[in-house]
C-alpha cells in the first residue's frame, strides 16, 4: 500500500488537476441545480422522463428500453430516437440503465415532481464528465508534459459545452460517447506501444484488453453510430506496430468481443431483444450532401466555437504553427488532429442526433492538439511571449465562461 500512495502518482500535479475537475463539477452542480429548479413545477424533461421510465421497466424485469419502445406511436416526445417499428435505432439500452439506475436508492421518489431526489438521474453522467476530465488530463500529460496536460485540462473545465452535456443541461446525454471514443481511441493507442515488451503479448495485455473492451462498448452502445472507432482502433493498432500485427489482430479481436458480450448484456442478455435491435440500429445513417450545404458549415463552426469560445483564436494559430513548423508534426499531434476532424466531418454528415454526439466527442481531441502545438512553442525562444498570450487568453476564457454560468437563471 505504501508504494501506490507515491508521490509519483499522488503529487503536485495530481493535486492541481483535482482542484480543476472539482471546479468543474462544481460548474455541472450549478447547472443541474438551476434547472431542476426552473423545472419545479413541470417535473423532469420529456426525454429524461422516457428514459427513465424505460431503464426503470428494463431493471424491473419488463421490456427491455428502447427495443422497442411500448408506447404507442405518437406518444413519444420529438427528441427520442425511434423509427417506424418503435426501436431506438440511435442507442442501447445502456443510456436508459444508467440514468434510471441511480434511482433504486429511493424508489418511492421516481418521477415525483415534489420529490428532492429528481437530481439522482443526473448523478452518473457528472462522473463521466469528471472521468473524461481525468482521461483527458492524463493523456494530454503523457504527450505534451505538464504545460500541455494543464493547458488541456483548463480549457475542458470551462467548456460551456462540457458543461452542458455533463450536466444534461436541455441537451441529450452524449457525454458517455464522448468518453467512450476518447477512452477506445487512445487505450488503443497504449496498447500498440505495449506490443514492443518482451513478454507473452496477450497474456500480458489482458487488463488492457478488457479496458479496450469496455471503451468500445460505451461507445457504441452509447450510440450506434460510434462503431467508427472498432475500424480506428485496429487502424491505430496497426499503424504503431507494423511488426507485430498478427498480435495486433487477436488483441482488437479479443477486445471486441469483450464488448460485443457487454453490449448484450444491456439488453440483459435477451437473444431475442438483442437481435432485434441489432437490425434496426442505425451504424451508419450518414449523408454526404450535407457537405453542399454552406448552412452546415457555418452551423457546425457555430458549434465548435461554442464548446469552446478560445478556439476563434487558438486553432487558426495551432494549425498555421503546425502546417509551417516540422517540429509539431509528429504523431503525438497528429493523431488527435485527424480524428478530431475526421468526427468533425462524421457530425457534418449525420444531420441527427448522432451528429452532435460527434461533435462533442471531437472537442477532446481538439484540445489536445491545441495543447500540444502551443507545449511546443513554449519550448522556443519565444517562450516569454507564448506564455503570456495564453495566460491572458486563459483568464479571458475563464471569466467569460463563469459570466456566461452567472446568468443561468437559479430559479
Amino acid at each position: 500500500m505504501t508504494g501506490f500512495f507515491t508521490r509519483q502518482r499522488f503529487g503536485r500535479p495530481q493535486f492541481l488537476a483535482g482542484a480543476l475537475l472539482l471546479l468543474f463539477l462544481a460548474q455541472a452542480v450549478w447547472l443541474v441545480r438551476s434547472e431542476l429548479r426552473m423545472s419545479a413545477s413541470n417535473g423532469l424533461s420529456s426525454s429524461e422522463e422516457v428514459r427513465i421510465a424505460a431503464g426503470w421497466r428494463q431493471i424491473h424485469g419488463g421490456e427491455i428500453a428502447g427495443a422497442p419502445f411500448p408506447d404507442p406511436p405518437g406518444a413519444l416526445p420529438m427528441d427520442v430516437s425511434r423509427d417506424d417499428a418503435g426501436f431506438d435505432a440511435e442507442h442501447s439500452p445502456l443510456i436508459s440503465l444508467v440514468t434510471a439506475a441511480p434511482l433504486l436508492a429511493w424508489p418511492q421518489s421516481l418521477l415525483t415532481t415534489e420529490s428532492r431526489w429528481r437530481w439522482l438521474p443526473r448523478l452518473p453522467f457528472l462522473a463521466f464528465g469528471v472521468f473524461l476530465g481525468a482521461s483527458l488530463w492524463y493523456v494530454a500529460r503523457r504527450l505534451c508534459g505538464n504545460t500541455g496536460g494543464f493547458l488541456a485540462l483548463t480549457l475542458y473545465c470551462f467548456s460551456p459545452a462540457m458543461l452542458q452535456a455533463t450536466a444534461v443541461w436541455h441537451a441529450e446525454p452524449e457525454i458517455l460517447a464522448a468518453w467512450g471514443s476518447f477512452g477506445s481511441i487512445f487505450t488503443a493507442i497504449a496498447v500498440a506501444h505495449t506490443l514492443y515488451a518482451p513478454r507473452e503479448v496477450v497474456l500480458w495485455n489482458w487488463r488492457r484488453i478488457v479496458l479496450l473492451g469496455i471503451s468500445l462498448a460505451i461507445s457504441v452502445g452509447s450510440q450506434f453510430s460510434m462503431i467508427v472507432v472498432v475500424p480506428m482502433a485496429l487502424a491505430f493498432l496497426f499503424y504503431l506496430a507494423p511488426i507485430r500485427r498478427g498480435a495486433a489482430l487477436i488483441i482488437w479481436t479479443a477486445a471486441c468481443l469483450v464488448a460485443l458480450v457487454l453490449l448484450f448484456a444491456t439488453y440483459f442478455f435477451h437473444a431475442r431483444a438483442f437481435l432485434s435491435g441489432m437490425q434496426h440500429a442505425s451504424f451508419w445513417g450518414a449523408t454526404w450532401r450535407s457537405f453542399t450545404v454552406l448552412a452546415v458549415y457555418r452551423q457546425v463552426g457555430s458549434l465548435i466555437l461554442r464548446a469552446c469560445p478560445a478556439f476563434a483564436l487558438l486553432i487558426p494559430a495551432t494549425l498555421a504553427t503546425y502546417l509551417a513548423w516540422p517540429r509539431t508534426r509528429y504523431f503525438g499531434n497528429t493523431a488527435p488532429l485527424l480524428v478530431g476532424l475526421l468526427f468533425i466531418a462524421l457530425g457534418m454528415a449525420h444531420p441527427r442526433v448522432a451528429g452532435a454526439g460527434f461533435l462533442l466527442a471531437s472537442v477532446p481531441f481538439l484540445f489536445i492538439f491545441v495543447s500540444g502545438v502551443i507545449a511546443d512553442l513554449m519550448e522556443t525562444p519565444y517562450r516569454a511571449l507564448v506564455t503570456a498570450c495564453v495566460w491572458a487568453l486563459l483568464g479571458a476564457y475563464i471569466l467569460w465562461s463563469l459570466l456566461a454560468l452567472a446568468q443561468v437563471p437559479r430559479g
